[in-house]
């Protein structure tokens, strides 16, 4: 094994996916994929400020996660070779093989200087790593990643110089790096050790309830930006407001649209989430031999970082459903038919007025209201698992930082003497439908020497340079803390039953 670069640099969140032209009947319609937003010209800076950075040493660069963005891929061909259902060429082709390969020439034909830049960072004598995130799940396939390095051109002498990692990579034993979508019910990757399925007597990646969502809800209802939480997890009034400002003219049947392709991601997500992973035992161990080479990790590391993941929501299909709000649907539509269904019953024996049956609704509505009220949505708790998990995984892995992304939220924090670093994103991310305010911060982790041991920063890259961001040490709250004693009790009996 080659010696490890003494310097790393960690980006993840990039969501590089194809181009889509305005429409200038309804501009803001997926505005963010328009190619003016893409991010491949700051980039190639940002390459260049690394090189900078790096001086003369050599250097690793890693791709930690949702670097390709395969579930905002619209388009289909024209002329396949592969059978394309009526839901692929209404919200984007599944995730078979050949399919998914497809996909990622249609991405890398829209981002040649991107691709230039990286074969130069190579050629340079630097390395590329490749850590799956859950965007990017395709990149299991074999072929999507053939693509990828087909399309690098690398040199022979430099083949060797890019490595696929299948959720996770340990660089120069003091960093342990993962996407973090294996701590999020709703995204993670079910077996990543065994990722694929068969379903309808074909083989697919499995993916997780997230990607079923972005595919069918984010690419159905262009208005909301996939890559802000804020544009889609809304309070019900300010959904109100949204839908009358912005909907009623161009998509009035939005309501339709957002019933039927959340019902779809639900159904899709239990089918293939409740599909049996495809486990050949006689290769297992063959398996995690491979992804502890790719990782640069022991067997044991392996197993216990593919054990720490946390349990599909998929398998709380409630849960799912008052993601999709689903469960408020379906309460609205039983107090409706009640409503109808006693008012003609009392019609019937006792001759009152239809009326009365839209007294009734009105009567039971505020309840309801109320409970969508109270609904809070959790992709706000993946942030603190994140945080809470990551003492344990430095333990798994025997290091003293553990660099995520996911949540697109960049912060560095000294968490019980763990440096845990969320390193943001670098996607297309807007505050507003023009897409003219900018969201978050483009983070990158830079793992630097410091005397025998490194030093790991993180950094914003503002365009033209990079300024490091502030440390700060993780003070859970009260209830956090009470959360916390709960598990450690819980795990302790686990414990002491498996024991006994």
């Amino acid at each position: 094994m080659l010696p490890a670069p003494r310097h790393t640099f960690v980006v993840s969140d990039v969501h590089i996916a194809d181009g889509e032209a305005i429409d200038d009947a309804k501009p803001f319609w997926r505005r963010y994929k328009a190619p003016e937003h893409f991010i491949d010209a700051t980039f190639i800076d940002f390459l260049d400020h690394l090189r900078e950075l790096a001086g003369d040493h050599p250097a690793e660069l890693v791709l930690n996660g949702d670097i390709f963005d395969f579930d905002c891929v619209l388009v289909v061909p024209d002329d396949a070779d592969f059978s394309v259902s009526w839901l692929e060429r209404a919200r984007g082709l599944s995730a078979e093989e050949e399919k998914s390969a497809w996909k990622l020439r249609r991405i890398l034909d829209d981002h040649p200087r991107l691709l230039a830049a990286l074969r130069a960072w190579v050629e340079d004598g630097h390395d590329l790593v490749y850590v799956i995130g859950n965007h990017d799940m395709e990149m299991h396939w074999p072929a999507a990643q053939d693509v990828l390095r087909a399309a690098l051109e690398l040199p022979e002498d430099r083949a060797s110089a890019l490595r696929f990692c299948a959720w996770f990579y340990v660089s120069s034993d003091d960093t342990l790096i993962t996407h973090g979508n294996q701590l999020d019910p709703y995204c993670l990757c079910h077996d990543p050790l065994h990722p694929f399925i068969e379903l309808d007597g074909r083989i697919r990646v499995r993916l997780p309830f997230g990607d079923h969502a972005g595919k069918l809800l984010s690419n159905g209802i262009g208005w909301f930006n996939p890559h802000v939480e804020s544009t889609f997890v809304k309070p019900l009034h300010e959904w109100i407001i949204f839908f009358y400002r912005h909907v009623l003219r161009h998509q009035p049947l939005i309501l339709w649209t957002w019933l039927w392709s959340s019902v779809a991601a639900l159904v899709k997500s239990l089918r293939e989430g409740f599909r049996p992973a495809m486990r050949d035992p006689l290769s297992l161990e063959q398996r995690v031999q491979e992804v502890s080479q790719a990782a640069r990790a022991s067997p044991a590391v392996v197993r216990a970082m593919h054990a720490v993941r946390v349990h599909p929501a998929v398998f709380r299909p409630l849960k799912v459903a008052r993601e999709l709000w689903l469960d408020r649907a379906f309460l609205l539509l039983a107090v409706a038919v009640g409503s109808i269904q006693a008012a003609s019953t009392l019609h019937l024996f006792a001759g009152i007025s239809a009326w009365w049956g839209v007294a009734l609704f009105a009567l039971l509505l505020p309840p309801v209201l109320f409970y969508a009220a109270r609904v809070d949505s959790d992709v706000q708790e993946v942030d603190r698992n994140i945080r809470r998990q990551a003492p344990l995984l430095a333990r798994i892995a025997g290091v003293e930082h553990v660099i995520t992304g996911h949540t697109h939220r960049a912060e560095h924090l000294d968490i019980q003497g763990v440096h845990a670093v969320n390193t943001g994103a670098w996607a297309p991310g807007f505050e507003d439908m023009a897409c003219t305010v900018p969201y978050g911060i483009r983070g990158f982790a830079w793992l630097a020497p410091h005397g025998d041991q490194r030093r790991v920063q993180l950094r914003r890259w503002t365009g033209s340079a990079s300024e490091p961001i502030e440390q700060q040490t993780y003070d859970p709250s009260p209830l956090e803390r009470l959360r916390d004693r709960i598990r450690s009790g819980r795990a302790e009996r686990r414990k002491a039953i498996a024991q006994t």
